[in-house]
């Protein structure tokens, strides 16, 4: 099994490359079982996540290639069936289920599976799906729908804007019969990407990034050519890397209108930003940082998915933040690990209260989900000594070729095996 080796403590320095959204792209692929002709994807990561999606519309009836950051697809014969051995690796797997009950009236897909930090039950799915006229059976660890006579357009409001129900449900209302509201619905970058995508095929949404959305169903959709936009997420991460060491960096393709709250916060902290034409400038002001309070929502508020990668730089930060987790229940699980390396974390169900310690020091420790993965490099790299990170297959379903491209800006790190 592959990990990461880290000799901490170099300022990066020079300019990285921000790949496409991984949370964009698994559900615009998702989408693809929509279109009755060929599209055409560029920007996609390569990733573990995209090659199960890959796999996984292969086996819907959906010939697909991906060459170097290009995918294409063309569904030739659909199929209703997405099985357990794909499923269970990836909790975007469950986006098919939306497509495939507006293109066949029927599915049948495995409960999905993916990084253990919650429970993310697929429930709001199901019941904005039963507003649309379908009906549900689970067994034996499969969701069985149908809907005689097709989807129908309905209101459906949303107990929480649940981004990946957001993105299941916008899928099939658009080949609905009339049209659909979604209340409450996600309003993060990557749904309105998808919506996009859409629009490009010939759906008639309106609304994306609000939280009503608006859907008119159409007959059918086409395929398409469409950039996956770039992954606010990894950009957010070398941001923390170019402050964690003490380095500047300029981040290639960094979508930073998508990623104001985690500027803020940077901000606040010390870090100095700067939008230029190509790139945003990022490096530590003053090489003083001061810890934040911060606390996760949803878009427009702080990123779950920034939420590890933020406590690591705070260890290095002076004075004590509050970090408060309001979207997963589980997600403080790289806490222990940041304690290997000589933090001064402390849990208290959803609420972390973290103490500057100035300095980390490096040692072996085991990745839990991806981004907590991301925030034992980012550690590591900022560490005195040698940081070993255990099962990076973890950072490999959300980061594209991190190692490389991290070197690429002066970081001492390799991947090796065994």
């Amino acid at each position: 099994m592959d990990k990461l080796i880290i000799e901490g403590g170099v300022p990066l320095q020079g300019s990285i490359q921000v790949s496409g959204a991984k949370n964009a792209a698994l559900p615009i692929l998702m989408a693809c079982l929509l279109a009755e002709g060929k599209v055409n994807l560029s920007n996609v990561p390569r990733l573990a996540d995209i090659s199960t999606s890959l796999k996984l519309l292969n086996i819907l009836g959906c010939e697909t290639t991906f060459e170097g950051n290009d995918v294409t697809s063309d569904c030739v014969g659909l199929k209703p069936e997405a099985p357990y051995d794909l499923v269970k690796t990836m909790r975007a797997s469950v986006l098919c289920l939306g497509p495939l009950l507006a293109r066949l009236s029927e599915a049948k897909v495995a409960l999905p599976g993916g990084c253990a930090i919650g429970a993310r039950p697929v429930d709001l799915h199901l019941r904005g799906f039963e507003r649309m006229g379908a009906e549900f059976e689970i067994t034996e660890g499969y969701i069985l729908g149908k809907c005689k006579g097709g989807l129908k357009g309905a209101h459906i409001s949303l107990d929480f804007p649940t981004v990946g129900g957001t993105q299941n449900l916008l899928m099939a209302a658009c080949l609905a019969d009339g049209e659909s509201t979604l209340e409450n619905a996600a309003r993060e970058p990557e749904v309105v990407d998808l919506a996009n995508f859409l629009n490009a095929m010939g759906a008639k949404i309106t609304g994306q990034g609000t939280s009503v959305i608006k859907i008119e169903g159409v007959s059918s959709l086409k395929g398409c050519d469409y950039r996956i936009m770039p992954d606010r997420i990894e950009a957010g991460t070398y941001m923390v890397a170019a402050a964690i060491t003490g380095g500047e960096l300029e981040i290639l393709d960094c979508p930073f209108q998508d990623l104001d709250a985690v500027s803020y916060k940077l901000r606040e902290m010390g870090v100095w930003l700067q939008e230029e034409e190509d790139y945003v400038l990022v490096r530590r002001e003053n090489g003083l940082l001061q810890n934040v309070d911060v606390t996760t929502l949803p878009h427009p508020g702080f990123p779950t998915d920034m939420q590890a990668q933020l406590m690591a730089l705070m260890c290095f930060g002076k004075g004590a933040g509050i970090v408060e987790e309001k979207i997963f229940e589980n997600r403080f699980m790289h806490v222990l690990e940041l304690v290997r390396l000589g933090a001064d974390v402390r849990l208290k169900g959803r609420t972390a209260m973290v103490h500057g310690v100035g300095k980390l020091t490096g040692a072996p420790v085991m990745a839990s989900d991806l981004r907590a993965s991301a925030s034992l490099v980012l550690a590591g790299l900022a560490a005195e000594g040698t940081t070993t990170i255990e099962r990076i297959y973890h950072l490999d379903r959300g980061y594209d070729n991190i190692e490389a491209k991290l070197a690429g800006v002066g970081a001492r790190i390799k991947r090796v095996s065994g």
